[in-house]
């Protein structure tokens, strides 16, 4: 049964960046699509991107385009997001699942957990000065 497991996280000042890993364990992410969420304190789940391991295309949530860039290696049972230009609101625990949906139908706008499976326990993103 696949497991992922995020990690990377930490304590960033504003303006800095972060890469997160998304490793696959207990299967391959191969013809899946791995989608990275966040969740800040007192909000609802966000989804932020999310990438094909079939073809490596990828989705983003408008608000983050160009600042968050996401990808993946099939070989390495492996994604990453790599954030860039952090600001405070970018704060939050980080997640990646998986799902049944290599051409990127629904995420990552549609959030609801039953969609997806192979959820780690999050990563503490903090982007402070």
């Amino acid at each position: 049964q696949l497991q992922l497991v995020e990690s990377g996280g930490g304590l960033v000042k504003p303006g800095g960046s972060l890469r997160l890993s998304c490793v696959g364990s207990g299967g391959k992410l191969g013809n899946l699509a791995i989608t990275w969420f966040r969740q800040a304190p007192g909000r609802e789940r966000e989804g932020v991107s999310c990438i094909s391991m079939n073809d490596y295309t990828t989705n983003y949530v408008d608000s983050l385009k160009g600042r968050f860039t996401i990808a993946g290696d099939k070989a390495k049972n492996t994604v990453w997001l790599q954030m860039s230009s952090l600001k405070p609101e970018d704060t939050g625990v980080y997640y990646c699942a998986a799902s049944w949906d290599p051409y990127l139908t629904f995420c990552p706008e549609v959030v609801e957990k039953e969609r997806y499976f192979g959820w780690g326990q999050g990563t503490q993103v903090t982007v402070s000065s």
